[in-house]
């Protein structure tokens, strides 16, 4: 995958806000993806002892290693997780929906996803977590096509103190200022993510490079 800072300099100085927001709006996804790896082997755990979860993970796993395969049937993964959030005991039903709309979105299939993830954002028997999750994957995919006060209304929540989120939620907050065309909103916003210790340290790195692209 091609270095999605390459060109941040030369997008920032043409004002090119919607190709620089395009390609950012992956960083949070990529993110929250590597959480849900790690994710699913927890929940095997947990329910050990549960067969209908051990079937789950089985499933789940199968699903996510056949994804990763060079060549892979993305659109065919896609549905075999979306069936499996179906079928799965609670926990594994998330996580497989997730994993289905992250690759609808990916082949092209952006209702299908933004359909998912508002179905996961509004259950209210999904743990917290998950549903702030969704919320995040669907702000970043639609940031350079929504409407961003609305997109900022929706990002609203996951900016609280101690929400596990909120850094990647400050990230697409200022990438929505970019895109209002609010570069004194958005590198206020990034100098104060860059500063953050508690961000982890690739969204401060990004978010350092984009306050120095501003300032240039």
């Amino acid at each position: 995958m091609p270095d999605i800072f390459d060109e941040v300099d030369e997008d920032l100085r043409a004002e090119r806000a919607r190709r620089l927001a395009r390609r950012w709006g992956g960083v949070a996804l990529g993110v929250a993806l590597l959480v849900l790896a790690g994710t699913a082997g927890w929940q095997g755990w947990r329910h050990l002892e549960n067969q209908a979860a051990a079937r789950a993970a089985t499933s789940y796993l199968a699903l996510h290693r056949a994804a990763e395969q060079q060549g892979a049937d993305l659109p065919l993964a896609a549905n075999g997780f979306a069936a499996l959030g179906r079928d799965a005991p609670a926990g594994y039903q998330v996580l497989a929906r997730l994993r289905a709309a992250a690759l609808k979105a990916e082949t092209g299939d952006a209702a299908a996803a933004a359909a998912l993830w508002a179905e996961i954002a509004a259950d209210g028997k999904a743990d917290p977590l998950y549903r702030d999750l969704a919320t995040l994957m669907s702000v970043g995919h639609a940031i350079d096509s929504g409407d961003p006060a609305m997109l900022a209304a929706r990002l609203g929540p996951l900016l609280a103190e101690g929400n596990p989120w909120r850094p990647a939620a400050r990230e697409l907050q200022g990438l929505l200022a970019l895109r209002r065309g609010a570069r004194d909103e958005a590198l206020r916003a990034f100098e104060s993510l860059a500063a953050d210790a508690a961000a982890p340290a690739g969204i401060r790195e990004r978010a350092q490079r984009l306050a120095a692209g501003l300032r240039a």
